[in-house]
C-alpha cells in the first residue's frame, strides 16, 4: 500500500477528472464510492484498477485489508481533504475505487430478448433507478441517448446499485438505434400517453422499449419506434415519474413475448 503525498499529485488530478464526462471519455475509467459499491463491483467481477482509501476506512474494512494483501488492485491511502478532492458526495465515504468503462456494439445488445432505451433522460436519479427495473425485470442492457444523462454519472452510479456492473450498456442516437434495431431484427416501442394499452400489448421475440424524456416525451426518439404503448391512468393522474413510468413498462414487458416479426 502506497501512501499518497505531494509526490503523486498527478494521480490524485487523474482521480479527480474521472467526476466529468470528458475525463471518464478521456481516460476510458469512472469512478464509485462506498464499501457497498465495491463489494457489488467484485461480486460482479470488475476489474477493480485502483483504490482509494482513508485510514479510518482501512482500520474497519477487512475487504480492502484483504485486496491489499492478496495482491489485487493498487491501494492509496489519502487523507480526508485528499479524499475530498476525488469524491463528489458532501461527506465522502473515505473510499473511492477506480474501473474501466464498459460499453456493448449496439446491434449486438439489440440481440437480446429486451433491452431499455433511455430517450435522452437527464435526470440521473430517474437514470440510476431504471437501470435497477432493468435488471430486476430482466432486462439485458440499457441504451443511454447521446445527448442526455453520462451512464456513468457518479449518481447513475449510486442509484442503480450495482446494477451498472451486470447490465450491457450502450449509447447511442435515434437514428443509430434504428439502424440497428433492424440490423437485429429487435422491435423498438415506445412508452407514450394515449398508445396502446400495455396491459394488452403483446411482444416481439426482440424488444427495446424506449422511455422517454422527463419533460418531452420521446421527442426525436419516435421516429425509432414502430409501435407505442401507454400505462392506463385515471384522469386526474396527468403522468408518471419517468422512472416509475419505466419500471411499470418493464416490468408487463418482462410477463412474456410473442415471436413474431417486428411490426407483424
Amino acid at each position: 500500500m502506497a501512501t499518497v503525498s505531494g509526490a503523486h499529485a498527478d494521480r490524485i488530478a487523474r482521480a479527480r477528472e474521472l467526476l466529468s464526462v470528458k475525463g471518464r471519455r478521456e481516460h476510458g475509467r469512472f469512478s464509485f464510492e462506498g464499501p457497498t459499491l465495491l463489494e457489488e463491483a467484485l461480486r460482479s467481477h470488475i476489474a477493480i484498477q485502483e483504490l482509494y482509501v482513508t485510514q479510518r476506512v482501512l482500520d474497519a474494512n477487512a475487504t480492502v485489508a484483504e485486496l491489499d494483501r492478496d495482491g489485487g488492485p493498487p491501494v492509496y491511502l489519502v487523507d480526508e481533504r485528499t479524499m475530498g478532492k476525488i469524491s463528489d458526495l458532501e461527506t465522502p465515504t473515505g473510499l473511492v475505487a477506480v474501473a474501466p468503462l464498459r460499453f456493448r456494439p449496439l446491434p449486438e445488445l439489440l440481440t437480446n430478448r429486451l433491452v431499455l432505451v433511455l430517450a435522452d433522460l437527464n435526470d440521473p436519479g430517474n437514470a440510476g433507478t431504471l437501470l435497477r427495473s432493468a435488471e430486476a425485470f430482466g432486462a439485458a442492457g440499457v441504451v443511454f441517448g447521446s445527448l442526455g444523462v453520462d451512464p456513468y454519472h457518479p449518481k447513475v452510479v449510486r442509484g442503480g446499485m450495482g446494477a451498472i456492473f451486470r447490465l450491457a450498456l450502450a449509447v447511442a442516437d435515434p437514428a443509430a438505434l434504428l439502424a440497428a434495431a433492424a440490423q437485429a431484427s429487435s422491435e423498438v416501442v415506445g412508452l407514450e400517453a394515449g398508445a396502446e394499452n400495455i396491459g394488452t400489448a403483446t411482444w416481439a421475440e426482440r424488444t427495446a422499449l424506449v422511455v422517454g424524456h422527463e419533460r418531452r416525451g420521446l421527442g426525436p426518439w419516435a421516429v425509432a419506434c414502430t409501435r407505442r404503448v401507454a400505462i392506463p391512468m385515471t384522469e386526474v393522474t396527468e403522468s408518471l415519474n419517468a422512472a416509475v413510468a419505466g419500471s411499470l413498462a418493464l416490468y408487463e414487458a418482462s410477463k412474456g413475448t410473442v415471436k413474431r416479426a417486428p411490426g407483424g
